[in-house]
């Protein structure tokens, strides 16, 4: 029997969010697997499932997301999706040319031009065969984002339903189907008990780790959880007679037990020194210090919330101290200054609120709580929330709420600008079903360096 089975080997990361401390281990780890596997003649596939970029690093702001192309390119992978990192975080131009020099597939069913075509960068799948004629096919899919994606330019499509029409197309046309899947764990169980027509789901977005995988009926589910600490693997076995899968299994490698080498240090410094130098553009020139604190008020931020009121129009605006990870010198203010002071990929946002609501908003930012809030994800690349701050929203000594030199009175709409992470409802529950218009492709860095250029050097 075993004489007729043919070995496949599935190599996935995912999430790996521009934590390249661990890429040069990931690279020798995975370019050497591929060297075994073929001296065994067993074939080798190399994927990554989105989300490799983050704007928060350096080398992948300085190089517009392209060091990120090359540094899989280098590593040998053969496809990958598109994670909300690289879909939603650039501008529809960047991510237009943001592959241009990839060598590997990039694989994504569910984004569409506006009229409906398929971009020119991706496909909605591809079917690779090995050379022992087996016939492997990959489908990708990414979160939809759909208010994000269409102020971008981008129409975003269901998934799932998009991944099932593919499967149930192209499976007569495969012996194994593997989707990439940046949807989530649990849209990825949804998707395996929908569409059995997948052999396996290599999955992402929500940072989850599958040591030995999950199964749904016939299905495997599959994740190597983010940031480069683990790598994930699956063998599939198939019967060469009948082109049918005999067995699977799923593990993870960590690179956290991998050797680190002087020279991987260098590399990974590399990095950085790379962005910085690409960073190295000024933007405006700052007249005097401007200090951050984390519990109040401070020089910065009532510049911040200047310039974010300047920009959007709204009557008054309401942000975190935390978004602040530094302060700003006397001198000229660079590219790359305006990145470590805001390193998130935050977008600026104005919600429509009538004043019964703002004066609710307003309570509950009151609340003494949010100074020692530790946060993660929604984009937030600090780690404490800090005091809110409100730029011209203030009581005055008769207990009356301003927006502005407006009384906010129950009945009149009032337009604040906040940060996109505070409507996903996990913070502030009222202002995720508010009306709002989020400001795209701007993110908060470019929101006061615009200012900063106008109001210091106008």
């Amino acid at each position: 029997m075993k004489e007729t089975v043919t070995t496949i080997h599935i190599y996935h990361t995912n999430d790996v969010h521009s934590h390249f401390e661990n890429w040069p281990q990931i690279k020798r780890f995975l370019q050497q697997q591929k060297r075994i596997a073929k001296e065994a003649g067993e074939a080798v596939f190399l994927l990554d499932i989105g989300d490799h970029i983050d704007r928060s690093h350096p080398f992948t702001e300085g190089t517009q997301g392209k060091g990120n192309i090359d540094l899989l390119n280098d590593a040998g992978y053969d496809a990958a999706t598109i994670g909300n990192n690289e879909g939603i975080t650039m501008s529809k131009r960047e991510l237009e040319s943001l592959y241009e020099d990839a060598t590997f597939d990039v694989i994504v069913c569910n984004i569409k031009e506006l009229n409906g075509e398929q971009p020119y960068w991706a496909q909605p799948y591809r079917i690779r065969e090995t050379a022992e004629g087996v016939r492997v096919g990959l489908i990708g899919a990414t979160a939809p984002y759909y208010e994000f994606y269409r102020k971008l330019g981008w129409e975003v499509l269901e998934p799932r339903g998009q991944i099932m029409e593919i499967a149930r197309a192209i499976r007569p046309e495969v012996d194994v189907l593997v989707c990439l899947s940046h949807l989530g764990i649990n849209e990825d169980r949804l998707l395996a008990a929908a569409c059995p027509e997948l052999d396996i789901i290599l999955g992402g977005h929500t940072h989850h780790l599958l040591p030995t995988g999950e199964w749904s009926a016939d299905t495997l589910i599959a994740a190597s959880g983010k940031f480069g600490q683990h790598i994930g693997h699956i063998q599939v076995d198939i019967d060469r007679l009948t082109n049918q899968v005999v067995h699977m299994e799923a593990e993870v490698f960590s690179t956290q037990t991998m050797e680190r080498t002087d020279t991987d240090v260098k590399e990974i410094n590399s990095y950085f020194t790379a962005g910085e130098k690409a960073l190295h553009v000024p933007v405006f020139y700052n007249p005097s210090p401007l200090t951050q604190r984390l519990t109040d008020d401070s020089p910065l931020s009532s510049l911040f919330g200047r310039a974010l009121l300047a920009y959007t129009h709204a009557d008054c605006a309401l942000f975190n101290a935390g978004i602040f990870l530094g302060s700003l010198e006397e001198g000229w203010v660079t590219k790359g200054n305006l990145h470590s002071l805001l390193p998130h990929p935050i977008n600026p946002c104005i919600v429509q609120l009538d004043g019964a609501e703002l004066v609710e908003v307003y309570e509950q930012s009151l609340d003494p709580k949010w100074t020692e809030l530790e946060i993660r994800g929604l984009g937030f690349r600090g780690t404490f929330m800090g005091s809110m701050i409100h730029e011209h929203l203030f009581r005055n000594q008769a207990g009356q709420l301003f927006a502005g030199n407006r009384l906010v009175i129950p009945g009149e709409t009032y337009a604040l600008a906040t940060l996109d992470m505070f409507t996903f409802g996990y913070f502030f529950p009222l202002l995720k079903d508010a009306p709002k218009d989020y400001i795209m492709p701007e993110l908060i860095r470019d929101v006061l360096g615009w200012y900063g250029k106008k109001y210091f050097n106008e």
